[in-house]
């Protein structure tokens, strides 16, 4: 077990102290620190990871685990290798793991526990050509110039934002235009030639330039440009270059900044038009009544927000924008993009492109933006997942690849062994040049069904299982939530089944869809809310079985009336790599007359454990013959044995209404800092705000911010309160301990949009740490006998204290070796085996002993064994940190 000191006073007082390195550097070099796994240390009151290989800046938050329990977000340091977390965010040692994106970062490879043989992939099959192709080149010939204003100060960044951008708009385009605005990425942001190393601060340092990350769309501006859009990319390399601290990962401040543009194009578009860049001025007036947000990675979430802002505003101290909202946006294109937050705008239609073989935000947790859509406003607006086979994360950008970049770029999938669906050069992997095709085809599409209300591009979007030629060879899937559809089932525990379970969609026990702890089988559906697990609310009827045409059968709670509708759509994800999966589809009436609606089939997709392949696909049976409401489902699978799991179902008919964008009342979660005091009981009230009319229902979940452990429950929010009561009590006492209080995280059920998404109650310890000294000790054995070193404390802390000591070689004398201790109890504190005999020092021996709460002694030691061997005494020598005064200790083993 391997527990560590949560606050920096703490640490300070005890071996792993914030005064350096806490114990000696074990001779190999590199090296773990004593008792940690490869690549960790405790340093100067920081949890330190180094990796062996640079790890880029990307869009995926690194995160420091302790199994399954988040610990905290790191700080990258200037080498890109380094990162650091406050020991102070840290309660555990236990199975130390970095993760991005739902990726291990600190291991190669999935354990070969996990690993299995390559499996047999094959290319999706092209689908029928839709009539109405949004990739062809429209009418219009181009401009193209760049506009570099002042930049601007956002809150909570230190420096000022660059104000910088790429126009390209069409010629001789009559009237006003819509505007599409294109928000890049978290990438690195400064560049010395092929120099990979090189700082990546902002301002970028002298003998630095900017990497022009903005300039990566240039393809996808001058298509929607010949199609009559003014469109504009802007930089955001002032965000990348201070987004490290930010707790949303600058998601607001990505929203400011774009705001702060649009605020400009409405300028111009008006009486400011005379003082308007000379490319501005060179373009058609923007209408900026049809606004296209186009965003990839954290830039997704970034203009999400932005039209979460647009329509209600956020608090004003934390917005980096105060004017007038002059403009509407009519949608969304995301590419690969993040959403920590799990906090999409339900009534802004969006497009969300999910790259097969991402390697940054390889978790695809983009799914996000439409599966947490689903019921919490009308559900008009249409929220599509595409699915793009073969599409790396770094490649829709020019300016993060290789090849065309002005920057050193790379690929950023990557695998121990050649991939067979992944690897450059393997059948389903896409070019460059192919994978940003696609997406400009695909960001056309959204826009030109969007803005322009082109029902006809709505196909390549919303499941119907067409592709748009100009995106050929790519393979890209699409399913859909909103527009024209009617819930006809949602997997709950209030739905009754027979042969099939409702499985929880994040949990850590058997209750889960997937084994939480296989790396190798992942879902886009099934990602957590900033760690937390159990999540109440998410579910989905696993559907696994070993007998064909034995059918599976789901009620929901309340009969649905699905007359009318054109088709039953259901969102279905097989596993990846399967072939043939086929299921009969029925409806059973409340009279129970069964009405067989016909026969559906879904191949997996292709899939490897480097790849995030569980994702459900569209597929519809026309609703004939239908009478009556609908009380039961009914599956029947006609393969011997298989697994599926039924994300949801739905009555669909085709169109695309009027989304009628909608300003939902809003909630932002503060933090508050308080001292524990010495005793009593005081109650504190977590900030929510509420701002805009309305009420709902939204999710609130409490972490204990010592134990981890979580609960949750629902709010119900009547129109014009102004607050969410989540009362905080805090006990007074004079025990030091850790730092403690509760986080409150919150999700929209119902008729609400979530800003700022978490918060809570710090609450600081505020008594002096308990001083330590040595007791009493045994230092001198026989062969066989043990050491012993008592730890006291001054007073009883409510905090468990682990003292660590490693062993240094002595001035003289000979040294106690690998060999002459009980192996077991070495290989459990050194993690090493004990042959071939050497000296304890040049091991990773950390003997340690843990004083728990209430308590005020532990114990180091040091058990021998007995050996044949004529010897003469032995020596063994720890070293404490010398920030805790205990020094050094020698015990001795005497010989024959």
């Amino acid at each position: 077990m391997r527990r560590l000191l949560v606050s920096a006073a703490l640490a300070a007082a005890v071996v792993i102290g914030s005064g350096g390195q806490a114990w000696a550097a074990p001779p190999a070099d590199p090296s773990p620190s004593a008792g940690l796994p490869a690549g960790w240390s405790v340093q100067d009151g920081h949890l330190t990871w180094h990796s062996d290989k640079r790890v880029p800046m990307g869009d995926a938050a690194v995160e420091f685990w302790a199994g399954n329990r988040l610990l905290g977000r790191p700080l990258a340091q200037r080498d890109q290798r380094t990162f650091r977390l406050d020991l102070g965010e840290v309660s555990s040692l236990d199975s130390l793991q970095v993760r991005a994106g739902g990726k291990r970062l600190d291991e190669a490879a999935p354990s070969a526990g996990r690993r299995s043989a390559a499996p047999a992939v094959s290319t999706p099959a092209p689908q029928a050509k839709n009539p109405v192709d949004p990739g062809v080149k429209g009418p219009y010939r181009t401009v193209r110039g760049e506009y570099s204003l002042a930049g601007v100060k956002l809150p909570d960044f230190g420096k000022k934002v660059e104000m910088q951008a790429v126009v390209v708009a069409p010629k001789g385009a009559p009237g006003k235009r819509p505007l599409a605005l294109f928000l890049h990425g978290r990438h690195s942001i400064c560049y010395n030639g092929a120099d990979e190393d090189a700082p990546q601060d902002w301002p970028c340092p002298r003998g630095t330039k900017p990497i022009p990350s903005y300039r990566g769309y240039l393809q996808a501006q001058e298509l929607l440009a010949s199609q009559g859009y003014v469109t504009v990319s802007i930089s955001a390399n002032g965000i990348n270059g201070q987004d490290y601290a930010a707790e949303d990962g600058g998601a607001q401040a990505r929203s400011s900044l774009v705001r702060q543009h649009l605020a400009k194009w409405a300028a111009w578009a008006g009486s400011g038009r005379s003082g308007a860049p000379s490319i501005v001025r060179s373009a058609p007036r923007a209408d900026l009544s049809k606004v296209f947000l186009m965003g990839h990675s954290r830039g997704g979430e970034g203009v999400s927000r932005a039209a979460m802002d647009t329509l209600t505003p956020p608090p004003s101290a934390q917005d980096g924008y105060h004017g007038k909202v002059r403009w509407t946006i009519r949608g969304l294109l995301l590419i690969g993009p993040t959403i920590f937050g799990h906090n999409p705008v339900p009534d802004v239609p969006s497009a969300t492109i999910l790259p097969g073989c991402d390697g940054d935000v390889s978790d695809l947790q983009g799914q996000i933006f439409i599966d947490e859509t689903r019921g919490v406003s009308r559900g008009k607006a249409l929220h599509s997942s595409l699915y793009v086979v073969g599409a790396n994360h770094n490649y829709f950008n020019t300016e993060w690849t290789p090849g065309q970049a002005a920057a050193p770029a790379w690929d950023d999938f990557w695998s121990e062994e050649p991939d067979p669906v992944c690897s450059p050069g393997a059948p389903t992997r896409l070019t460059a040049a192919q994978e940003q095709k696609a997406g400009a085809t695909y960001i056309a599409a959204a826009a030109r069904l969007f803005v322009g209300r082109d029902d006809r591009v709505r196909p390549l979007l919303d499941g119907s299982g067409v592709r748009a030629p100009s995106a050929d060879p790519a393979r890209v899937l699409s399913h859909a939530i909103g527009a024209k559809r009617t819930a006809a089932l949602i997997p709950s525990p209030s739905v009754a089944t027979s042969g099939a379970r409702i499985c929880a969609e994040i949990a850590d026990d058997a209750s889960a869809c997937l084994e939480p702890d296989n790396w190798t089988e992942r879902s886009a559906h099934f990602v957590s809310f900033n760690g937390v697990s159990p999540e109440p609310g998410r579910y989905a009827a696993d559907l696994t079985w070993t007998t064909a045409d034995k059918p599976v059968t789901l009620k929901a709670p309340k009969p649905v009336t699905l007359a009318g509708h054109k088709a039953l759509t259901l969102r279905l994800m097989v596993a990846p790599n399967s072939t043939g999966n086929r299921f009969g589809v029925a409806v059973i009436g409340t009279d129970g007359h069964r009405t067989q609606l016909g026969e559906v089939r879904a191949d997996g997709l292709p899939g490897t454990e480097y790849t995030t392949s569980w994702w459900a696909q569209e597929l519809r049976v026309p609703l004939k013959g239908l009478r009556g409401k609908v009380a039961k489902l009914e599956l029947t699978p006609r393969t011997a044995s298989g697994r599926a799991f039924l994300i949801d179902a739905w009555g669909w008919d085709p169109g695309t209404p009027d989304p009628r964008e909608t300003s939902l009342p809003r909630i932002d979660i503060g933090s508050l800092k308080v001292k524990e005091g010495n005793s009593g009981t005081k109650t504190y009230q977590v900030p929510v705000k509420i701002t805009g009319r309305g009420g709902g229902t939204v999710r609130l979940f409490m972490m204990d911010a010592v134990t981890y452990k979580s609960t949750s429950w629902l709010a119900t929010v009547r129109p014009g309160a102004r607050t969410i009561p989540v009362p905080v009590k805090v006990k007074g006492d004079t025990l030091y301990g850790q730092n403690e209080g509760k986080m409150v995280g919150a999700k929209a059920e119902r008729g609400f949009v979530i800003g700022d998404y978490q918060g809570g109650i710090d609450v600081r310890n505020d008594d002096p740490a308990p001083k330590l000294s040595l007791g009493t000790a045994t230092d001198k054995v026989a062969e066989g006998g043990t050491l012993r070193w008592q730890v006291k404390l001054s007073a009883p802390a409510e905090t468990p204290f682990d003292i660590w000591a490693s062993p240094q070689k002595p001035a003289s004398g000979t040294e106690l070796s690998s060999t002459d201790v009980d192996p077991a109890w070495f290989q459990e504190y050194a993690y090493e085996d004990p042959e071939p005999s050497r000296p304890l020092s040049e091991t990773y021996l950390t003997p340690y002993t843990t004083i728990e709460p209430g308590k005020t002694s532990g114990e180091i030691t040091v058990p021998t064994v007995t050996d044949s061997a004529a010897e003469s005494d032995e020596i063994v020598q720890l070293q404490f940190s010398e920030e805790n005064g205990l020094g050094t200790v020698t015990g001795t083993v005497t010989g024959d």
